[in-house]
């Protein structure tokens, strides 16, 4: 046991390492990250294969949390084929990682006049794949797990505590996108 919470300790450090500055360098981090993912797949695995086999939905794992300069470290667990609605982040900036299966993930802007989202692109994440998003208010993405069969598990970084967010959901194939509120739930805490 002491090697695999060793794992999730050295990711925790290296998040709150480099997520000490209030506009951190992401990229460095998610490369990071992504090079202790790479070097310990077959740990993390063992170590998280309880949140792979509770199939009990979307489920967020508080890791990490900080309040100056805040900062919120989490793992997320992804059902077969769960697909969130297209949402922001509050304005905070985020950072996600894939530790096991994988997610594709959707990036879109919203028009602060409008209201109206444009989709800008979309990433694949695998294991020790990064992607991240800056602080801004008009960012939103959607994110779904790819296996029909098999929960998919993230670490998220993010600058600031996700506590409340918006959901968008588009009226129709043309209509309007329409901003619901969202609160975050956390499921419990890992040890690491």
């Amino acid at each position: 046991m002491g090697k695999h919470s060793r794992t999730l300790k050295t990711l925790r450090e290296i998040a709150l390492e480099y997520g000490s500055t209030e506009q951190p360098d992401l990229a460095t981090m998610a490369r990071e990250l992504g090079r202790v993912v790479h070097q310990n797949a077959a740990t993390l695995a063992n170590r998280l294969a309880p949140l792979r086999a509770r199939q009990r939905g979307f489920e967020r794992w508080l890791l990490a949390e900080r309040n100056k300069p805040a900062l919120s470290v989490l793992v997320m667990a992804w059902p077969p084929n769960h697909l969130t609605p297209v949402h922001d982040h509050a304005g905070l900036w985020g950072l996600e990682v894939a530790l096991a299966g994988a997610l594709e993930v959707q990036s879109y802007a919203r028009d602060q006049a409008s209201g109206d989202l444009r989709m800008l692109g979309r990433d694949w994440l695998g294991p020790g794949d990064g992607t991240w998003f800056e602080g801004d208010e008009n960012h939103a993405h959607r994110c779904r797990n790819l296996s029909k069969h098999d929960t998919a598990l993230t670490l998220h970084v993010y600058g600031g505590s996700l506590e409340q967010f918006f959901a968008y959901e588009q009226a129709g194939p043309a209509g309007s996108w329409i901003a619901q509120p969202q609160y975050s739930r956390i499921a419990g805490r890992l040890r690491g």
